[in-house]
């Protein structure tokens, strides 16, 4: 069986496993001690070293696992698993994150590193495979680890350092961990780890609402932003500025513009609006300003749909006689008096007798009657009226949830009550929902006007931002680092000589890579490590020799730190050696055999579905042409271009 096989299993060997922290995981020091100055590549052959080897997991690539504990009451516990796919076992050597985030320049590396949390959906899909399959077969499924979709996390670093969050599921679609927590745990992995740069495509929601959008208005950054994760590339050709642009548009939309011209034809609007500007402590005078706060205020609602059962606004007052668990204790009682009336009014005396079956301290069920009215307990209101004919006090349960639905505000005795007892986060997200579907989603002829023709459009630029990237350490450490003892760190980097005379290619040079070196090396001894170094690490460059340091006349008798410093940057210039290998194909772009001219600017592929014309062969957004997403391209297509040049072509005789 395999190591990795935990949930659910009752042959765990608990005695040989080492489990790890899941909040402090990817920290200095846990579990490894990360060389700041070094590259991705040494410190996750550092982490690997403190992963348990999974034998059967994989059979055409090497995968370590690690436990982490989550929760210790109840004991709870996840596993992180990381595979290392060698270029030879990848079904396509171009990486497609990288095209379409604009790294197609970048170079193939030989290695990509794939660190995946899976749910238990992926997981036991997996182990049925491990099951069901054998000999090659059990190779190929197991191998689909890394396509399963479902994880988590799922995360791929490039054995250069630059890296893809590819998925992050939370609570919502059925993961034991919050969204947030499995950030902040690759935001940790990538840190420690020293990633260059990491991309993702951000298309999460929330409730059908799309999250880019409902955080760009409220807080003028992605969901993603909080961890640092910035515009990077927009499809259909938006910029940066048209982004900022367009947020601005939408986040200054003044609220009173909008009730004055969708008002009449929407009665909810105003009911919301009012609402929330109730329960804010400041004025509400922008649509930003209103979905920060509703955003802010869904963040501190309890996840259940009212507040805490059988905790009323009373149990504010502390400075009553009997402890907060008598007077919960009574309270339960009373309510559940009341649900045997089937919500129809109850006089006082009569909850009072039928609560004294339970509860004997008369006093206490007095203090409780008298503060108890119009407060929420549980799922219900606690309703008390006078009644106007016997002028007697009298009591009934109402359903909370025929309350909300009629726009009704709670009247609140106790002033005391903040007002997060007023709101239910279903009521809150419902009322989002609404605004985000009539005022950003739908376009309504109401907003037809020339104040609010430009919503629309700055709401699908928005939508159209999806390529985020976070730069984590760049090329060089925020501080030079000695190495071990009598050794010492250079920074290099490598320039193709091109034998074709194409300076193009000359330019495309790898980031710099850390070397140590011993205090007394050569330039001879350095320029075998470059070689051997930059071999490893790209699949293009198998076969490099260094011929030349750039800038530096020294001869390869020269000792290295004679002549340079610790930490310095030196460029080599060399040459390929291996026959058959072209220029092109060693980028992740690969050899571009097709022409994209888009009629939104766009020259390069960016991820968005595109279309072929059958006469010239250039290739433009289906979008672009009026294709709707939900329907299937044509046979025949041809660009505007073509079709007026047939057009005036002359007819034939």
């Amino acid at each position: 069986m395999s190591h990795w096989e935990i949930n659910g299993c009752k042959k765990r060997r608990r005695g040989v496993e080492r489990v790890f922290r899941f909040k402090t995981f990817g920290e200095n020091g846990y579990p490894v001690e990360f060389d700041g100055s070094s590259s991705f590549r040494h410190n996750v052959k550092a982490l690997l070293e403190f992963g348990h080897f999974e034998s059967s997991l994989c059979s055409i690539m090497s995968s370590w696992s690690f436990q982490l504990d989550v929760h210790r009451h109840p004991p709870s516990h996840i596993l992180l698993l990381v595979v290392e796919e060698p270029i030879e076992s990848s079904l396509n050597r171009h990486c497609k994150h990288c095209q379409y985030v604009g790294w197609g320049q970048h170079m193939i590396c030989n290695k990509k590193y794939h660190f995946v949390l899976p749910s238990k959906d992926t997981m036991a899909a997996c182990l049925n495979c491990e099951g069901s399959c054998d000999g090659a077969d059990t190779a190929k499924g197991k191998s689909n680890l890394m396509e399963l979709q479902g994880h988590i996390m799922h995360g791929v670093f490039h054995s250069n350092g630059f890296g893809h969050l590819l998925c992050v599921n939370g609570m919502e679609t059925g993961s034991d961990l919050a969204g947030h927590l499995v950030m902040e745990f690759w935001d940790r992995l990538c840190t420690g780890l020293r990633a260059r740069k990491v991309s993702l495509t951000d298309i999460s929601q929330k409730k059908r609402m799309e999250l880019r959008l409902l955080h760009g208005i409220a807080y003028s950054e992605p969901w993603f932003g909080r961890w640092g994760y910035k515009f990077e590339r927009g499809s259909f050709g938006v910029t940066q500025l048209m982004y900022q642009k367009a947020i601005e548009a939408i986040k200054g939309m003044p609220l009173c513009l909008l009730i004055h011209h969708l008002g009449n034809s929407n009665n909810d609007l105003p009911l919301i609006f009012s609402r929330y500007q109730t329960l804010s402590d400041h004025s509400l005078v922008t649509l930003g300003d209103l979905f920060h706060f509703m955003l802010e205020l869904q963040s501190r609602l309890p996840k259940e749909n009212l507040i805490d059962s059988y905790n009323p606004g009373i149990l504010v007052e502390t400075t009553c006689r009997w402890s907060p668990k008598r007077v919960e204790m009574a309270t339960r009682v009373i309510v559940e008096a009341l649900k045997r009336a089937e919500f129809r009014w109850v006089t006082r005396q009569e909850v009072r007798d039928a609560a004294r079956t339970y509860i004997g301290d008369t006093g206490l069920l007095d203090f409780v009657l008298k503060s108890l009215g119009n407060h929420i307990v549980g799922n219900y209101l606690v309703r008390r009226s006078l009644n106007p004919v016997t002028k007697v006090l009298e009591y009934r349960l109402e359903d909370i949830s025929n309350v909300f639905p009629n726009q009704e505000v709670l009247v609140m005795n106790n002033p005391k009550v903040k007002a997060r007892y007023k709101i239910t986060r279903a009521q809150l997200m419902k009322d989002m929902l609404h605004l985000y579907k009539y005022i950003l989603k739908d376009q309504k002829p109401e907003l037809s006007t020339a104040i609010f023709s430009a919503m629309p459009m700055a709401a699908r630029i928005i939508l159209d931002t999806k390529y985020l990237v976070k730069e984590y350490c760049g090329d060089l450490p925020s501080k030079v680092e000695v190495g071990q003892e009598g050794k010492l760190k250079l920074y290099c980097t490598i320039m193709l000589r091109n034998n074709e005379g194409d300076e193009g290619i000359k330019k495309a040079i790898p980031p710099y890579e850390c070397v140590t070196l011993k205090n007394n090396a050569t330039f001879d001894e350095l320029k075998l490590e470059v070689e051997r170094s930059f071999r490893e690490m790209y699949w293009g460059l198998r076969s490099f020799v260094v011929e030349s340091t750039v800038n530096l006349n020294a001869k390869g008798t020269d000792l290295v730190f004679g002549l340079v410093e610790a930490g310095r940057k030196l460029i080599f210039e060399g040459s390929n050696k291996q026959e058959g290998i072209i220029n092109e194909v060693m980028y992740e772009s690969g050899m571009i055999n097709y022409v994209i001219d888009c009629p939104c600017g766009v020259k390069d592929d960016d991820g968005e579905r595109l279309i072929s014309c059958d006469i010239c062969e250039v290739w433009q957004h289906t979008r672009c042409v009026r294709i709707p997403n939900n329907q299937q391209i044509p046979h025949v297509f041809l660009c505007k271009r073509c079709e007026q040049e047939i057009v005036i072509l002359p007819s034939l005789p």
